[in-house]
C-alpha cells in the first residue's frame, strides 16, 4: 500500500532531507519499507507524488501549491532527485503509491489538489465500486468536475470539497476544514451502510490549505486496527551520522517543525509517536498539535479494554499496518 509524508516548519525544509537523503526517506521507503507487514506487493512503485507552498507568498503565483507527479518508480526518478536539492517549503506533502484502485497513470498520482487545497490518502475504501456512482450524484459541479482520475482517494477529495461551505474561499479556518472531514468520514460510512458494505474502509486522509493541516488515522470497524500512522516535533530535523541518519532535535519546548507519516523516517527511538486509532490529528496555523477523537459508533475510548483488543489482520493483508518498533515517549499533544 502507500506510504505519505508531511512536514510543516516555521522555516522552509530543503525537499532532499525528507525525500531523498534520510536512509529511511519516503523514497526510500518505496522499495525497502522496514515496516510493512505484507509481502505480497513490497514495493511502492506505481508513482509517486510531491507537493509544495511557497515560502513567500507571491501575487503573480498566487497560493496554490505546486505539485509533480511521475508514474515511473520514485526511487529511479533523476528529477525528482535533482528538484529536492534545489527547492525550499514550510509545507511539504510527499506520497509513494502502490495501486488498490484506479490505473498507473499521473491523474491518479497524490497529492491531489483544489485551489490552494492539497490532499493525501493512504488506505481504501471498502467495495468502492458499490457506492461511487451514489457519490457522485450528491456532489455539486465543482466538486464532481475536479477529479481527473479514477481512484477512490479522489473520490474521496472531491467528497471533502463539497463539504466545506465555500470550497473557493480565498482562506480556510481551521474549524472549517475539520469539520469538513468530520462530514467526510461520516458521509462515506453512510454510504457504506445503506449499500449494506461489511469490509472496513482504512481512511488515512490528510489535507492542507498551506495554513493548517488535517490528518487522520481510522477504520470504519470497533474490532480491526488502522493503517499506521505517526508524529514528531521538535525544534529542528538533521542529519547526525553518515549513511543518511537523522534525528529530530528538542532544543525547547517550541514545536518548530511537525512531521507526520505513514511510517517513521528515523528509528531513533525519543522521534516518534504512534497516532491513536480513530484519531483525527490538527496542526495549526500557530504549530499547534492538536489529537481529536472521531467519536461514531467505531470509536473505542481507550477507557474501554476493546480499544486494546482491536486486531490487526485486516490491515497486514492490506500492507497498511507498521509494528510498533518505536517506544512511546512522552510527546505535548494536546487532546480535544
Amino acid at each position: 500500500m502507500c506510504r505519505f509524508v508531511i512536514y510543516k516548519g516555521t522555516s522552509p525544509v530543503q525537499l532532499s532531507h525528507l525525500l531523498t537523503r534520510p536512509c529511511h526517506s519516503i523514497i526510500n521507503q518505496a522499495f525497502d519499507s522496514r515496516l510493512r507487514l505484507d509481502r505480497r506487493r513490497p514495493m511502492n512503485g506505481d508513482g509517486f507524488g510531491v507537493g509544495w507552498y511557497d515560502s513567500v507568498y507571491d501575487e503573480e503565483l498566487g497560493s496554490q501549491p505546486c505539485i509533480f507527479t511521475s508514474v515511473t518508480p520514485a526511487w529511479n526518478n533523476a528529477n525528482l532527485t535533482r528538484l529536492a536539492e534545489k527547492i525550499k517549503s514550510p509545507l511539504v506533502f510527499g506520497h509513494v503509491r502502490a495501486t488498490t484502485a484506479g490505473s498507473l497513470s499521473l491523474d491518479n498520482c497524490h497529492p491531489f489538489s483544489y485551489g490552494k487545497l492539497m490532499f493525501m490518502h493512504n488506505g481504501s475504501i471498502g467495495e468502492f465500486h458499490l457506492i461511487k456512482r451514489r457519490l457522485q450524484q450528491d456532489l455539486p459541479d465543482v466538486a464532481f468536475n475536479l477529479v481527473q482520475g479514477n481512484t477512490d482517494s479522489e473520490w474521496a477529495f472531491a467528497l471533502f470539497v463539497s463539504m466545506l461551505p465555500n470550497p473557493d474561499a480565498k482562506s480556510f479556518t481551521t474549524e472549517v476544514l475539520k469539520e469538513a472531514m468530520f462530514k467526510t468520514i461520516a458521509r462515506l460510512n453512510e454510504l457504506a451502510e445503506e449499500a449494506n458494505i461489511t469490509e472496513p474502509s482504512l481512511l488515512n486522509f490528510c489535507v492542507t490549505d498551506g495554513e493548517t493541516v488535517i490528518a487522520t488515522r481510522y477504520v470504519s470497524s470497533r474490532t480491526d486496527e488502522a493503517a499506521s500512522l505517526w508524529f514528531s516535533s521538535g525544534t529542528s530535523f538533521s542529519e547526525f551520522g553518515e549513511g543518511g541518519h537523522y534525528k529530530m532535535a528538542k532544543a525547547d519546548r517550541r514545536e518548530s517543525i511537525i512531521m507526520i507519516a505513514s511510517e517513521p523516517l528515523t528509528f531513533e527511538r525519543a522521534d516518534w509517536m504512534e497516532i491513536k486509532t480513530n484519531n483525527m490529528v490538527v496542526i495549526t496555523p500557530k504549530m499547534n498539535l492538536l489529537q481529536i477523537p472521531i467519536i461514531d459508533k467505531f470509536y473505542v475510548p481507550p477507557s474501554d479494554p476493546a480499544s486494546l483488543a482491536r486486531t490487526t489482520e485486516f490491515a497486514r493483508e492490506k500492507g497498511l499496518l507498521a509494528h510498533s518498533v518505536v517506544s512511546h515517549v512522552t510527546n505535548p499533544v494536546e487532546e480535544v
